[in-house]
């Protein structure tokens, strides 16, 4: 059937994300201007809306963990993701917030900053057997450490590493440089790409940042939600198509 848009508004939007319960899924959800910057200023904020916002604290009440690397960590200023009140139901069954896992090969994080500090649930850190030694030591004090490759995070080992501890439902909020990782480790199931209504030319990065891929990734369109001015693009893997989210918006 022929794709058409909805309204942001009318629409179920839990129902919309929801994950496959047949398997393991990993979504990315990230935002781009018109002409591909991934952010304005160094940051992504600039780029959202109120609706943006309201999906991206959405994604986050879905899954079962949020991975994220150490470069948008700094720069965002991430800290702990706290509980929401229209969590209860989606995460019924589930801790109350999903930790995040962030991805560092050299450990160059600062482990009594909040997001490791005040976490409900313990942070993550998927990190390299090379990372320094007092850094590893600072980081197991703070957060659950998992190596996953010597000199540089593997991520197919991390992911896997994550899987195994039951954290099935995966979300990945970038940066571009993870999430090139992620897509050619082929592992990439889900685009959620929010389209801003804005152009910025310079050099800021695209949503994936980092070396050609082996051979494209093939997605096929899942549902167009309009907002005020900006489009919310929900893109399946060609691949994964079949096994996950049934496609709305049909």
């Amino acid at each position: 059937m022929p794709h058409r848009s909805r309204s942001f508004a009318d629409v179920d939007l839990a129902a919309a994300y929801a994950y496959p319960t047949d398997r393991p899924w990993l979504r990315a959800n990230m935002i781009a201007s018109l002409d591909g910057s991934a952010w304005w200023g160094d940051r992504t904020g600039p780029l959202g809306d109120e609706r943006d916002r309201e999906l991206f604290q959405l994604l986050r009440g879905l899954a079962d963990v949020v991975i994220v690397g150490a470069g948008t960590v700094r720069v965002e200023g991430y800290g702990p993701v706290r509980p929401r009140p229209e969590w209860d139901e989606l995460r019924a069954g589930r801790a109350p917030v999903p930790p995040l896992a962030v991805v560092s090969r050299a450990l160059n994080l600062d482990f009594d900053a909040p997001i490791f500090t005040a976490a409900s649930e313990r942070t993550i850190v998927l990190t390299t057997e090379a990372a320094p030694a007092s850094q590893r030591k600072a980081a197991e004090a703070r957060a659950e450490v998992i190596v996953a490759g010597r000199e540089d995070v593997d991520i197919r080992a991390a992911v896997d590493a994550l899987i195994a501890r039951g954290h099935r439902r995966l979300l990945c909020e970038g940066g571009p440089i993870l999430l090139a990782q992620v897509a050619a480790a082929g592992l990439l199931d889900e685009l959620c790409l929010t389209l801003s209504p804005v152009l910025l030319a310079g050099d800021a990065a695209r949503i994936l940042n980092g070396t050609p891929l082996p051979e494209p990734g093939h997605f096929g369109l899942a549902h167009v939600l309009t907002g005020e001015d900006h489009l919310f693009l929900r893109y399946v893997a060609k691949n994964a198509q079949g096994a996950g989210p049934t496609p709305s918006g049909t």
